[in-house]
């Protein structure tokens, strides 16, 4: 997910976006765990997906 797209989304977009990727980021320890997970590169950039989210939602957050 590229920044340019999350600063198009609105702040209800961009906190449903948050939860979304929460979720999976839960899924995906669950699978890690049980030794399920055989792509373990997808965890890493979920996490940093996640963190983009909150960038975007920090800097509307300080703009305002």
């Amino acid at each position: 997910m590229k920044p340019i797209e999350l600063k198009q989304k609105n702040d209800e977009a961009l906190g449903k976006e948050l939860l979304d990727l929460r979720k999976a980021q839960f899924s995906l320890r669950m699978q890690l765990s049980t030794q399920q997970l055989s792509n373990t590169s997808q965890v890493a950039k979920l996490r940093k997906d996640i963190a983009r989210v909150k960038t975007i939602q920090h800097e509307r957050v300080t703009v305002k």
